[in-house]
């Protein structure tokens, strides 16, 4: 218990982290290949398949936004706005029939993160830290800004590859590179913050709460 007599907030856990962050761009990628077509020149049952792939990733985006609420007592700025523009994105893409929305939505959000991330680390301010609402136990000011300033960086090149992918892949190409090279690269990048991060104080058990808290659209 705090001081004011309120429950301090949970510490997110690995595998419910992973799942709260990752699960609703999985769902979509399952959904979407169980309904998308074999003869992809059957553009109907494809826009239905990208359709019913967008409503599951809506839901599962505001089914873990309620975990973060339930489990973790608390839902980062971070979480709150990529929710939020998951489900304008998405519901432009339903009422539209129109997947560029859906495809255009990760690079909005990653361009927003990243020039919002290194305009922060121009003026000196940590907007990382702010981002996720959590302080990594024992990280001092100068870990939290260059964070701030290798996360802000990585945003940009995030928003460059999926404007290469989103243009010269088919849907299904784009899907899957979300899953099997943006994932992989989010957690590889991570990692290799680790030696930086406990240069700068980051506690040793506290390893995995920067793993579980990986910045995400």
């Amino acid at each position: 218990m705090t001081e004011t007599g309120k429950p301090a907030p949970k510490k997110k856990s690995g595998w419910v982290g992973v799942a709260v962050d990752y699960g609703p761009i999985v769902l979509f990628f399952f959904v979407y290949k169980h309904f998308a077509p074999a003869d992809k020149s059957a553009s109907l049952q494809e826009v239905s398949a990208v359709i019913y792939g967008t409503l599951a990733f809506m839901v599962g985006a505001v089914v873990a936004l309620a975990v973060s609420v339930i489990r973790f007592r608390r839902v980062s700025p971070m979480l709150w706005l990529s929710t939020a523009l998951i489900v304008f994105f998405g519901g432009l893409t339903v009422l539209l029939h129109d997947q560029f929305y859906i495809q255009i939505k990760p690079t909005v959000i990653y361009l927003m993160f990243g020039l919002a991330l290194l305009t922060g680390w121009f003026k000196g301010k940590a907007l990382l830290k702010i981002l996720l609402e959590t302080a990594f136990e024992g990280l001092d000011d100068a870990g939290w800004m260059l964070l701030s300033r290798n996360w802000g960086w990585f945003f940009l090149v995030l928003a460059a590859m999926n404007e290469g992918f989103r243009h010269y892949l088919s849907f299904s190409g784009w899907l899957q590179a979300k899953l099997w090279v943006f994932l992989p690269a989010s957690f590889l990048f991570t990692f290799a913050q680790m030696p930086m991060l406990l240069r700068h104080g980051l506690a040793g058990e506290a390893e995995p709460e920067v793993t579980g808290n990986t910045p995400h659209e």
